[in-house]
């Protein structure tokens, strides 16, 4: 079966088209700037050139059209005919409560997920209009959902819950959904294989840290905890969101500065973490580079992100009596030996020993950074939504036929 997995942004779209026969990647590409005459399609078939494409492209409906063109094109295309996509995967953020894993789109699951725009308002639109998109341009092709929170609804109303007036729970809803939940679950499975060791029997911790970044506590198989809460900013330091931090802050900062609600919202959302601290940049390949050089600033801003890194791992691995794996993933957790050099060094009471030569490799391929001797294994392990929703989408149509 081929499956064309959707990821769909306010103004962009990212594709991967799968066969999931030996789930190879037959083709990837971005769609951006949706709703302007000077659109951009960058498409990448396996195996020959990467193209890119200026045209206008006004809204989703066209830009999996233009998608659509250039999988079955006779020079970039991979495909002989649009008939040969057998299905649809899209991501969807926020599945609230309802969702506890990825379903096959109806009416009933669309209008759940509008129903849901409240809790991710900048995420949840745009999603609807990819699968709106792919039905028209794909009638009769079945589409499936796959939502970033529904690995964590295994939580436990002890962990999940906010220490506020349970009415704000039964009417709003307001309570700790996570995220990156596609990525914790897909790490977390492959961290078992590769260490040939049943999921059942693991305390793993994934680290997922990119410009976005979450920890997930996963207890035999499960999320039993996870860092970010109602929304995406709770948990971590990252790139432009503040994580953590005192709740009287917003209304102390709303009151001193006579900011709006909307204002201290992107005052948390994307101009704070990283980006604040430092003064210069939300790319931890430019904060580890002033470090590095011995800015001030700089050194301040990765030192607290590494702090709140740790402490978090460690209030995991509390919540889960021991860990027996960390897993290291996304943009940071992938790509920095700096970041998890020094995560690691102060994890020396969990048993953790890290190889520091092994830490410097780069290969692309899940693999052991810790030492023989260590008490954890620690691993680097890429992140692999796509496949997932791939995965979940070739299981979820073959159930339903």
């Amino acid at each position: 079966m081929k499956v064309l997995v959707i990821n769909a942004g306010s103004s962009s779209l990212k594709y991967q088209l799968y066969d999931m026969t030996d789930e190879t990647v037959l083709a990837k590409g971005l769609v951006e700037r949706i709703g302007m005459d000077s659109s951009i399609l960058t498409h990448k078939p396996t195996g020959k050139e990467e193209v890119t494409e200026v045209s206008e492209i006004l809204e989703h409906t066209t830009a999996i059209r233009k998608v659509l063109e250039k999988l079955t094109d006779k020079e970039h295309g991979v495909l002989s005919s649009v008939d040969e996509i057998q299905a649809v995967g899209h991501r969807v953020v926020h599945g609230g409560e309802t969702f506890k894993g990825s379903a096959l789109v109806t009416p009933e699951v669309k209008a759940e997920i509008r129903r849901l725009f409240d809790l991710a308002p900048l995420h949840n639109p745009p999603a609807i209009m990819g699968i709106n998109a792919a039905e028209v341009n794909m009638p009769g092709v079945p589409n499936v959902v796959a939502f970033d929170t529904a690995f964590h609804q295994t939580m436990e109303e002890k962990v999940y819950l906010y220490p506020i007036p349970k009415v704000l729970y039964k009417k709003h809803r307001i309570r700790r959904y996570g995220a990156h939940g596609t990525s914790h679950q897909y790490v977390s499975r492959v961290a078992a294989e590769f260490l040939n060791r049943p999921i059942e029997e693991l305390k793993i911790i994934t680290c997922h840290i990119g410009n976005g970044a979450s920890l997930t506590a996963v207890k035999g198989g499960v999320s039993v905890d996870t860092s970010m809460g109602l929304t995406p900013l709770e948990g971590l330091m990252m790139g432009t969101r503040s994580g953590d931090l005192d709740p009287t802050v917003v209304t102390f900062v709303m009151n001193k500065e006579e900011l709006s609600i909307s204002e201290v919202n992107s005052m948390l959302n994307k101009h704070s973490g990283l980006l604040a601290i430092s003064g210069s940049s939300s790319d931890m390949r430019d904060i580890t580079d002033g470090w590095e050089a011995g800015k001030p600033n700089e050194t301040l801003a990765f030192e607290m992100y590494e702090y709140r890194l740790r402490k978090y791992i460690g209030a995991y691995a509390a919540a889960m009596n021991g860990v027996d794996v960390i897993v290291f993933t996304a943009g940071v957790g992938e790509n920095s030996a700096i970041v998890r050099e020094k995560t690691c060094e102060n994890l020396s009471y969990l048993g953790v020993e890290l190889d520091k030569e092994l830490n410097k490799v780069r290969s692309g391929e899940p693999r052991r950074i810790s030492t023989p001797n260590s008490k954890v294994e620690v691993l680097v392990i890429p992140t692999n939504e796509e496949l997932m929703i791939a995965r979940d989408t070739l299981q979820i149509v073959q159930e339903s036929k």
